[in-house]
């Protein structure tokens, strides 16, 4: 046990370090933010999205928030000849805009939005198997500006992420 602890310690300093340098969209209007987004690109360096990115199209979400301030999102991904759906329950970490999921260890975090266009989400996963990290774009409409996508390119790199990593997801007519 003794022996166990020094190893917990300096891996919640590593996350929270790692948290410090995500910068974070201040003072998140949730009813702003709520509604429907399109994930139209995503970057990670988990195993399991490397290996499927390639055939990975824009899915939907649909993000709303409870009355204590947790955040639901359901997402729907279009996979071969069915849609896959998944719901999220996120609780408000205390500070507007940063969301932890207990059971799944996810930490979620808005780092930037205008609201009306488009929104960044930084995401960690703190599975003793496989830490991963993920950048995603959302964009209220499938389509993305070409600025707006080299914007996120450029923070991938930022977030310790390549460009090898990085999907740009195709329109799905579903």
């Amino acid at each position: 046990m003794t022996a166990a602890l020094p190893r917990l310690v300096l891996t919640l300093l590593c996350l929270l370090r790692a948290r410090a340098q995500v910068p974070m969209q201040p003072d998140l209007d949730t009813e702003k933010f709520a509604g429907m987004w399109h994930v139209t690109a995503i970057a990670s360096n988990c195993s399991i999205f490397l290996k499927m990115k390639d055939g990975m199209k824009s899915s939907m979400a649909i993000i709303s928030f409870m009355p204590e301030g947790d955040l639901a999102m359901k997402l729907v991904w279009p996979l071969m000849d069915q849609c896959q759906k998944f719901e999220l329950l996120l609780q408000q970490s205390g500070q507007a805009g940063h969301y932890i999921g207990e059971q799944e260890k996810r930490d979620l975090l808005v780092m930037e939005t205008d609201y009306s266009h488009y929104a960044v989400l930084h995401e960690a996963q703190d599975s003793e198997a496989e830490p991963s990290m993920a950048l995603q774009l959302l964009t209220r409409e499938q389509d993305v500006s070409p600025q707006l996508l080299q914007k996120f390119m450029e923070l991938i790199s930022t977030m310790g992420l390549t460009e090898d990593m990085l999907a740009i997801l195709p329109k799905s007519g579903e």
